[in-house]
């Protein structure tokens, strides 16, 4: 497991620890926000290597997540790299998502800054429920290049503090 992937992990099952030493930069509004995660917290477990179709399940009541979690430097990423390997796995989440209508969620974690790192997007996807439905409509979608590839661009993310706020609203 990466170190994003433990970050995250721990964070949506309100680590202490993990979401202290993670809100030390942000502003009192956001800090309250985190950890409130502490309170009522996900259940999470770490999908078992790249072959799972996510990094993380994540359940809390009746919202469950598939959780794929990307990393860079960079503030782009273009699916179709990797020689097709990102959009072929995307392609497959979104496939099993729809029929088990579990909603898809890519975490893009911004490496190198002191800000909030994580930002949180959807996929486009039909036939949503109930509460997915509520969040899915709020979440920024990933992109679709003209030649049908997924890009993600950081900055067109949710901040996982307002991902939380909107998770804890429902």
């Amino acid at each position: 497991m990466s170190v994003y992937e433990r970050e995250l992990k721990e964070i949506l099952s309100g680590n202490r620890e993990i979401i202290e030493r993670i809100i030390k930069n942000l502003d009192e509004e956001r800090k309250e926000i985190y950890k409130k995660i502490i309170e009522y917290p996900f259940i999470t477990v770490r999908a078992a290597g790249s072959l799972g179709i996510a990094d993380i399940v994540a359940v809390r009541g009746d919202i469950s997540l598939l959780i794929e979690i990307k990393a860079r430097k960079e503030k782009e990423i273009l699916f179709s790299h990797e020689k097709g390997r990102m959009q072929r796995k995307a392609e497959e989440m979104l496939e099993k998502c729809e029929k088990s209508k579990v909603l898809p969620i890519f975490a893009f974690r911004l490496k190198g800054i002191r800000d909030e790192a994580w930002k949180i997007f959807t996929i486009e996807m039909k036939d949503i429920e109930k509460k997915d439905k509520k969040i899915y409509e709020k979440l920024p979608k990933i992109e679709i290049s003209k030649d049908g590839n997924y890009i993600m661009r950081w900055e067109n993310g949710m901040k996982l503090s307002e991902f939380i706020s909107l998770l804890n609203s429902l």
